[in-house]
Protein backbone atom coordinates (compact mmCIF):
# COMPACT_ATOMS: atom_id res chain seq x y z
CA UNK A 1 0.00 0.00 0.00
CA UNK A 2 1.43 3.39 -1.01
CA UNK A 3 -0.15 6.70 -0.22
CA UNK A 4 1.32 10.18 -0.15
CA UNK A 5 1.73 12.84 2.48
CA UNK A 6 -0.53 15.07 0.39
CA UNK A 7 -3.31 12.46 0.42
CA UNK A 8 -3.10 12.29 4.22
CA UNK A 9 -3.28 16.08 4.43
CA UNK A 10 -6.36 16.05 2.21
CA UNK A 11 -8.10 13.35 4.24
CA UNK A 12 -7.54 15.15 7.53
CA UNK A 13 -8.61 18.47 6.04
CA UNK A 14 -11.86 16.93 4.76
CA UNK A 15 -12.45 15.33 8.18
CA UNK A 16 -11.99 18.70 9.88
CA UNK A 17 -13.85 20.85 7.33
CA UNK A 18 -16.65 18.53 6.20
CA UNK A 19 -16.37 19.26 2.49
CA UNK A 20 -13.84 19.02 -0.33
CA UNK A 21 -14.33 22.70 -1.16
CA UNK A 22 -13.36 23.92 2.32
CA UNK A 23 -10.63 21.29 2.60
CA UNK A 24 -9.18 22.40 -0.73
CA UNK A 25 -8.84 25.96 0.56
CA UNK A 26 -6.94 24.68 3.59
CA UNK A 27 -4.45 22.56 1.59
CA UNK A 28 -4.26 24.93 -1.42
CA UNK A 29 -5.85 22.56 -3.95
CA UNK A 30 -8.86 22.90 -6.21
CA UNK A 31 -12.04 21.12 -5.19
CA UNK A 32 -11.64 18.61 -8.02
CA UNK A 33 -8.02 17.84 -7.06
CA UNK A 34 -9.07 17.44 -3.42
CA UNK A 35 -11.87 15.05 -4.38
CA UNK A 36 -9.48 13.07 -6.57
CA UNK A 37 -6.86 12.78 -3.82
CA UNK A 38 -9.50 11.62 -1.34
CA UNK A 39 -10.87 9.09 -3.80
CA UNK A 40 -7.39 7.71 -4.50
CA UNK A 41 -6.67 7.30 -0.80
CA UNK A 42 -9.98 5.54 -0.16
CA UNK A 43 -9.23 3.27 -3.10
CA UNK A 44 -5.80 2.41 -1.68
CA UNK A 45 -7.33 1.66 1.72
CA UNK A 46 -10.05 -0.43 0.08
CA UNK A 47 -12.91 1.26 1.92
CA UNK A 48 -14.90 4.47 2.07
CA UNK A 49 -14.09 6.61 5.09
CA UNK A 50 -16.88 9.18 4.65
CA UNK A 51 -20.63 9.15 4.27
CA UNK A 52 -21.92 11.59 1.68
CA UNK A 53 -24.84 13.53 3.17
CA UNK A 54 -25.93 16.19 0.71
CA UNK A 55 -22.88 18.39 0.21
CA UNK A 56 -21.33 17.29 3.50
CA UNK A 57 -18.75 14.56 3.99
CA UNK A 58 -19.08 12.95 7.41
CA UNK A 59 -16.67 10.36 8.78
CA UNK A 60 -18.26 6.93 8.97
CA UNK A 61 -17.42 4.25 11.52
CA UNK A 62 -14.32 3.11 9.60
CA UNK A 63 -13.14 6.67 9.17
CA UNK A 64 -13.51 7.46 12.87
CA UNK A 65 -11.59 4.29 13.75
CA UNK A 66 -8.61 4.98 11.49
CA UNK A 67 -8.43 8.79 11.80
CA UNK A 68 -6.30 8.96 15.00
CA UNK A 69 -3.67 6.63 13.49
CA UNK A 70 -3.55 8.59 10.23
CA UNK A 71 -3.34 11.89 12.13
CA UNK A 72 -0.47 10.55 14.23
CA UNK A 73 1.31 9.27 11.10
CA UNK A 74 1.04 12.68 9.45
CA UNK A 75 2.31 14.41 12.58
CA UNK A 76 5.33 12.13 12.71
CA UNK A 77 6.14 12.80 9.06
CA UNK A 78 5.82 16.55 9.58
CA UNK A 79 8.13 16.46 12.60
CA UNK A 80 10.67 14.46 10.58
CA UNK A 81 10.42 16.94 7.73
CA UNK A 82 10.83 19.82 10.18
CA UNK A 83 13.92 18.21 11.71
CA UNK A 84 15.69 17.77 8.38
CA UNK A 85 14.69 21.20 7.10
CA UNK A 86 16.84 22.86 9.74
CA UNK A 87 13.90 24.15 11.75
CA UNK A 88 14.65 22.25 14.94
CA UNK A 89 16.08 25.35 16.63
CA UNK A 90 12.75 27.15 16.77
CA UNK A 91 9.15 26.39 17.64
CA UNK A 92 7.05 24.67 14.96
CA UNK A 93 5.73 26.86 12.21
CA UNK A 94 2.32 25.18 12.39
CA UNK A 95 0.78 24.51 15.79
CA UNK A 96 -2.66 23.31 16.83
CA UNK A 97 -3.13 24.67 20.34
CA UNK A 98 -6.07 24.02 22.61
CA UNK A 99 -7.05 25.91 25.75
CA UNK A 100 -9.85 25.89 28.26
CA UNK A 101 -11.79 29.13 28.31
CA UNK A 102 -10.12 30.96 31.18
CA UNK A 103 -6.61 30.10 29.99
CA UNK A 104 -7.46 30.64 26.32
CA UNK A 105 -9.04 34.05 26.77
CA UNK A 106 -6.64 35.53 29.32
CA UNK A 107 -3.27 33.74 29.23
CA UNK A 108 -2.84 32.47 25.67
CA UNK A 109 -2.89 35.89 23.89
CA UNK A 110 0.41 37.01 25.53
CA UNK A 111 1.92 33.64 24.58
CA UNK A 112 0.84 34.12 20.97
CA UNK A 113 2.28 37.62 20.94
CA UNK A 114 5.59 36.26 22.22
CA UNK A 115 5.64 33.53 19.58
CA UNK A 116 4.89 35.92 16.72
CA UNK A 117 7.64 38.26 17.82
CA UNK A 118 10.06 35.34 17.62
CA UNK A 119 8.58 33.62 14.57
CA UNK A 120 6.44 35.99 12.46
CA UNK A 121 5.82 33.16 9.97
CA UNK A 122 4.25 30.86 12.59
CA UNK A 123 0.73 29.60 11.95
CA UNK A 124 -1.28 28.78 15.07
CA UNK A 125 -4.77 27.32 15.21
CA UNK A 126 -6.32 27.97 18.62
CA UNK A 127 -9.31 25.96 19.84
CA UNK A 128 -11.03 27.26 22.99
CA UNK A 129 -13.65 25.21 24.84
CA UNK A 130 -14.24 23.90 28.34
CA UNK A 131 -11.66 21.58 29.87
CA UNK A 132 -13.58 18.38 29.15
CA UNK A 133 -13.91 19.16 25.43
CA UNK A 134 -10.28 20.27 25.04
CA UNK A 135 -8.95 17.17 26.80
CA UNK A 136 -11.07 14.97 24.53
CA UNK A 137 -9.71 16.75 21.44
CA UNK A 138 -6.12 16.26 22.64
CA UNK A 139 -6.83 12.56 23.26
CA UNK A 140 -8.09 12.26 19.66
CA UNK A 141 -4.79 13.79 18.41
CA UNK A 142 -6.62 16.83 17.08
CA UNK A 143 -4.34 19.16 19.09
CA UNK A 144 -0.57 19.28 19.45
CA UNK A 145 -0.73 20.58 23.01
CA UNK A 146 -3.33 22.11 25.31
CA UNK A 147 -3.47 24.32 28.40
CA UNK A 148 -6.36 23.68 30.79
CA UNK A 149 -7.48 24.55 34.30
CA UNK A 150 -9.39 21.37 35.12
CA UNK A 151 -8.69 17.73 35.83
CA UNK A 152 -8.00 15.44 32.86
CA UNK A 153 -8.61 11.70 33.22
CA UNK A 154 -8.05 10.52 29.63
CA UNK A 155 -5.48 7.69 29.77
CA UNK A 156 -4.00 8.77 26.41
CA UNK A 157 -2.80 12.09 27.83
CA UNK A 158 0.30 13.24 29.67
CA UNK A 159 -0.70 15.88 32.23
CA UNK A 160 1.91 18.27 33.65
CA UNK A 161 1.46 21.11 36.12
CA UNK A 162 2.01 24.36 34.19
CA UNK A 163 1.00 27.29 36.42
CA UNK A 164 -1.68 28.23 38.95
CA UNK A 165 -4.63 30.55 39.32
CA UNK A 166 -6.44 32.10 42.28
CA UNK A 167 -10.23 32.05 42.46
CA UNK A 168 -12.00 34.99 44.12
CA UNK A 169 -15.48 35.33 45.64
CA UNK A 170 -17.25 38.33 44.09
CA UNK A 171 -20.60 40.10 43.96
CA UNK A 172 -21.98 43.32 42.47
CA UNK A 173 -20.63 46.51 44.03
CA UNK A 174 -24.06 47.39 45.46
CA UNK A 175 -24.88 43.88 46.72
CA UNK A 176 -25.49 43.97 50.50
CA UNK A 177 -23.33 40.85 50.85
CA UNK A 178 -20.36 42.90 49.58
CA UNK A 179 -20.74 45.75 52.09
CA UNK A 180 -17.33 46.90 53.40
CA UNK A 181 -16.32 45.07 56.55
CA UNK A 182 -19.03 42.42 56.26
CA UNK A 183 -17.89 38.85 56.82
CA UNK A 184 -20.20 36.12 55.55
CA UNK A 185 -20.85 32.82 57.27
CA UNK A 186 -21.49 29.52 55.51
CA UNK A 187 -25.28 29.85 55.79
CA UNK A 188 -25.25 33.22 54.01
CA UNK A 189 -23.03 31.87 51.26
CA UNK A 190 -25.17 28.76 50.88
CA UNK A 191 -28.38 30.79 50.57
CA UNK A 192 -27.01 33.24 48.01
CA UNK A 193 -27.81 32.78 44.33
CA UNK A 194 -24.67 31.30 42.75
CA UNK A 195 -23.64 31.98 39.19
CA UNK A 196 -21.74 28.94 37.93
CA UNK A 197 -20.05 27.72 34.78
CA UNK A 198 -21.38 24.69 32.92
CA UNK A 199 -20.48 21.06 33.83
CA UNK A 200 -17.19 20.13 32.21
CA UNK A 201 -15.68 23.54 32.99
CA UNK A 202 -12.46 23.58 34.99
CA UNK A 203 -13.71 26.63 36.90
CA UNK A 204 -16.92 24.83 37.84
CA UNK A 205 -14.96 21.81 39.03
CA UNK A 206 -12.59 23.92 41.14
CA UNK A 207 -15.44 25.93 42.71
CA UNK A 208 -17.36 22.82 43.68
CA UNK A 209 -14.26 21.13 45.12
CA UNK A 210 -13.41 24.20 47.20
CA UNK A 211 -16.86 25.26 48.41
CA UNK A 212 -19.19 22.26 48.57
CA UNK A 213 -17.32 20.57 51.45
CA UNK A 214 -18.12 23.72 53.50
CA UNK A 215 -21.51 24.71 52.09
CA UNK A 216 -22.88 21.20 51.39
CA UNK A 217 -24.89 22.54 48.44
CA UNK A 218 -25.82 25.71 46.56
CA UNK A 219 -29.43 26.67 47.35
CA UNK A 220 -29.96 28.59 44.10
CA UNK A 221 -27.91 28.61 40.91
CA UNK A 222 -27.74 30.12 37.45
CA UNK A 223 -25.52 28.49 34.83
CA UNK A 224 -23.43 30.24 32.16
CA UNK A 225 -21.21 28.78 29.46
CA UNK A 226 -18.69 31.65 29.34
CA UNK A 227 -16.73 33.65 31.91
CA UNK A 228 -17.67 36.93 30.25
CA UNK A 229 -21.43 36.33 30.49
CA UNK A 230 -21.04 35.12 34.05
CA UNK A 231 -19.05 38.22 35.03
CA UNK A 232 -21.66 40.50 33.47
CA UNK A 233 -24.31 38.64 35.47
CA UNK A 234 -22.42 39.27 38.70
CA UNK A 235 -21.99 42.96 37.89
CA UNK A 236 -25.73 43.22 37.13
CA UNK A 237 -26.59 41.88 40.57
CA UNK A 238 -27.84 38.43 39.57
CA UNK A 239 -25.86 36.75 42.35
CA UNK A 240 -22.42 35.85 43.63
CA UNK A 241 -19.70 33.81 42.01
CA UNK A 242 -16.19 32.47 42.35
CA UNK A 243 -14.02 33.40 39.36
CA UNK A 244 -10.42 33.53 38.23
CA UNK A 245 -8.42 36.55 39.32
CA UNK A 246 -7.68 37.21 35.63
CA UNK A 247 -11.38 37.26 34.75
CA UNK A 248 -12.38 39.74 37.48
CA UNK A 249 -9.33 42.04 37.48
CA UNK A 250 -10.75 44.80 35.25
CA UNK A 251 -14.22 44.78 36.82
CA UNK A 252 -12.68 45.04 40.30
CA UNK A 253 -10.46 47.93 39.22
CA UNK A 254 -13.49 49.77 37.76
CA UNK A 255 -15.53 49.22 40.92
CA UNK A 256 -18.27 47.26 39.16
CA UNK A 257 -17.86 44.30 41.51
CA UNK A 258 -16.38 43.74 44.97
CA UNK A 259 -14.65 40.92 46.75
CA UNK A 260 -16.62 38.97 49.34
CA UNK A 261 -15.20 38.02 52.71
CA UNK A 262 -16.36 34.46 53.19
CA UNK A 263 -13.84 33.56 55.85
CA UNK A 264 -12.41 30.90 53.53
CA UNK A 265 -8.80 29.97 52.83
CA UNK A 266 -7.35 31.19 49.54
CA UNK A 267 -8.65 29.08 46.66
CA UNK A 268 -5.71 28.27 44.38
CA UNK A 269 -6.05 25.82 41.51
CA UNK A 270 -3.36 24.31 39.31
CA UNK A 271 -3.23 24.85 35.55
CA UNK A 272 -2.03 22.01 33.36
CA UNK A 273 -0.20 21.42 30.10
CA UNK A 274 -1.54 18.29 28.41
CA UNK A 275 -0.57 16.40 25.29
CA UNK A 276 -1.09 12.97 23.80
CA UNK A 277 1.45 10.39 24.95
CA UNK A 278 2.42 9.83 21.31
CA UNK A 279 3.26 13.52 20.84
CA UNK A 280 6.11 15.05 22.85
CA UNK A 281 6.45 18.86 22.78
CA UNK A 282 9.87 20.01 21.61
CA UNK A 283 12.16 22.00 23.94
CA UNK A 284 11.51 25.09 21.81
CA UNK A 285 7.75 24.68 22.17
CA UNK A 286 8.06 24.24 25.93
CA UNK A 287 10.14 27.41 26.12
CA UNK A 288 7.51 29.34 24.20
CA UNK A 289 4.74 27.94 26.42
CA UNK A 290 6.40 29.13 29.63
CA UNK A 291 3.70 30.85 31.72
CA UNK A 292 3.55 34.66 31.35
CA UNK A 293 4.70 36.69 34.35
Amino acid sequence: MRFTLRQLEVLLAVADCGSTAAAGERVALSQSATSAALGELESLLGTRLFDRVGRRLLLNERGRAVLPELREALDRLRRLEHQFSGGEAGPPLALRLGASRTVGNYLVPPLLARLLRQRPDAQVTLQIDNTRAIAAAAARLELDVALVEGHCSEPELNVERWSEDRLLLVAAADDPLAAPGRRLDCAELRDARWLLREPGSGTREAVEQALLPRLDHFSRTLQFDSNEALLQGVAAGLGVSCLSSWVVADALALGRIRLLDGGLPAIVRPLYLVHHRARTPSPALREWLAPPD
